[in-house]
């Protein structure tokens, strides 16, 4: 799993991010499950799929905030 550019998630509409959010929580699911069973065999996967978890949120509260900044401008 490659840590997405930031850029890239940026171009992403809610909905889609939403879903990647949703799917990267579900990662760290079943590595946290993997680990608990010691069927992990990659560790680092655990760091990508926070990082990548936290780029997805950072962007989705960006978008929330100029959502609402927009709405209260109008």
């Amino acid at each position: 799993m490659a840590r997405p550019n930031i850029a890239e998630v940026r171009k992403l509409t809610g909905e889609q991010i939403n879903e990647q959010v949703n799917a990267t929580r579900r990662e760290l699911f079943e590595l946290r499950f993997q680990q608990a069973t010691r069927r992990l065999e990659n560790t680092h996967r655990f760091k990508e799929a926070r990082i990548k978890l936290a780029h997805l949120m950072t962007v989705q509260q960006e978008q929330q905030r100029s959502a609402a900044t927009a709405a209260s401008a109008s």
